[in-house]
């Protein structure tokens, strides 16, 4: 008695998901604006980390006359102080990073907080928060922000609780409108089902689905801590004992630098500022684009808009 074996049949080949590394190219290779980006980035984040040993002079050293011009020994000029100009941009460059990322952060910590609980519990303590919410968006952010300035006082800590206190809201309405999608999918519904508890469901299963999200918010909340820091130390707000690209600013402007005809002591900043606010909003763009598929297929996406043509006469005959 012989047997013969079954046919073999070919098992489907498993689709593994990408590496990290290969999910990384082909995000930069779809997205050349991120790239630009995170050049600038590193660019800064480079010069803020070595910049005492970049810097060609000492933060606080005279080394010329007042609103020197540039020359070939300082290339953008001297301050008011006869300050090295450039040396001021390498040393500030760290102080507007640090208020910038930090501010970022505790918008993101605050408004995410009560954006999960919001969005999570709904509610009477989805009203009550998102009212909370209402209060403070209604709020001028200049009156705010003068006002907490001045009750705490100049310090680069209270420029960065300033900034945190006054950007949280946006951040927690798009965070609850993302956590009320994500409760009600089905393993979500499963896991209340068998009795886990609203702490496991909302880090296990909730906090996964929207960081992704988070961080791409996070990423342009950046931009606008530094553009909000280059607008407290303009108005005279900013921590005295540091230097920032607003106070060298603000440091321009008090002093006369417009009459002296010194634009070398307000452009670099200036340009710095501009250029940072504007690598962080390609990058953070970016990512958002890459995280929410609906931007690609939207007729109302900033990068794929474009007008339908006209049909030809005899189409509309």
């Amino acid at each position: 008695m012989s047997f013969v074996d079954p046919p073999q049949t070919a098992l489907p080949d498993v689709v593994r998901p990408p590496s990290r590394l290969r999910a990384t190219l082909s995000f930069l290779r779809h997205h050349p604006q991120a790239v630009v980006g995170a050049i600038i980035l590193l660019a800064f984040v480079f010069i803020a980390l070595f910049g005492p040993y970049l810097a060609p002079y000492g933060e606080r050293q005279q080394v010329g006359p007042i609103f020197g011009t540039p020359s070939s020994a300082h290339p953008l000029g001297l301050d008011d102080g006869g300050i090295d100009m450039l040396s001021l941009l390498i040393y500030g460059a760290r102080v507007t990073l640090i208020v910038g990322f930090a501010g970022a952060v505790v918008a993101m910590i605050v408004g995410g907080a009560i954006g999960i609980i919001a969005g999570y519990f709904g509610g009477k303590t989805d009203n009550a928060l998102m009212r909370i919410t209402d209060y403070f968006l209604v709020i001028p952010d200049l009156v705010l922000m003068i006002v907490i300035a001045s009750i705490w006082g100049r310090s680069l800590r209270n420029i960065i609780i300033i900034i945190g206190l006054i950007y949280w809201t946006f951040m927690a309405r798009l965070i609850r409108a993302q956590v009320k999608v994500v409760r009600e999918r089905a393993y979500v519904k499963r896991a209340q089902a068998l009795g886990a508890s609203h702490t496991r469901i909302i880090f296990k299963h909730v906090i996964p689905q929207i960081m992704p999200l988070l961080l791409a918010q996070t990423v342009l909340m950046v931009a606008l801590a530094i553009f909000l820091e280059t607008a407290i130390s303009f108005l005279g707000l900013g921590d005295p004992s540091v230097t920032s690209w607003g106070k060298m600013i603000e440091n321009a402007f008090s002093r006369s630098a417009i009459s002296y005809g010194a634009w070398w002591a307000i452009v670099p900043p200036g340009i710095a500022v501009a250029l940072v606010i504007m690598a962080f909003n390609m990058l953070g763009t970016a990512v958002e684009d890459s995280l929410n598929p609906r931007l690609k297929v939207s007729h109302l996406s900033r990068r794929h808009f474009r007008l339908r043509p006209l049909p030809d006469k005899e189409d509309r005959s």
